[in-house]
Order: structure tokens, then sequence, then C-alpha cells
């Protein structure tokens, strides 16, 4: 198996937080917020590896969604 570079890395970690993040919503909406994380992600998996700024950009966007949405007042996303 290839090793990762570090943007990856944090690609991965970005999203096992988000999910983790997920765990601490209500039950009942749990599936809208997983249903999110995984359309947010799965929106920008066309963008190459080697596009090191898109890919820094997209990551920086996506901790900052996830401080805001890890509010505990934010019960559901749809």
């Amino acid at each position: 198996m290839a090793r990762l570079s570090g943007l990856q890395k944090e690609v991965l970690r970005l999203y096992r937080h988000s999910l983790r993040c997920v765990r601490t919503k209500p039950e009942e909406f749990r599936s809208h917020w997983k249903a999110y994380v995984k359309e947010e992600f799965a929106r920008y998996d066309h963008i190459q590896k080697k596009q090191f700024s898109v890919v820094e950009h997209l990551i920086r966007t996506g901790h900052r969604k996830l401080e805001m949405y890890s509010n505990p007042n934010i019960k559901n996303i749809h």
C-alpha cells in the first residue's frame, strides 16, 4: 500500500473528526449529518491530489465548517 502524503492524512483526519462530530448530534438527526458529511467530501473527490492549493483551501474551509457545526445548539443540518 502506498504511503499517504501529509495533505491526504489531513483530509482523512478531517473526515474522521467530522464523523465523530456526528455522534454528538441528536439520534434522530444523525443520518442527516452523516449524509451531509459524505456528500461534502464526495463533492470534491474529483480534485487531483497534485492540486495542493485547492486541497489546502478545502481543508481550511472544512475545518471552519466543522467548528461551526460542532456547536451543540445546532441540532439538524437539513
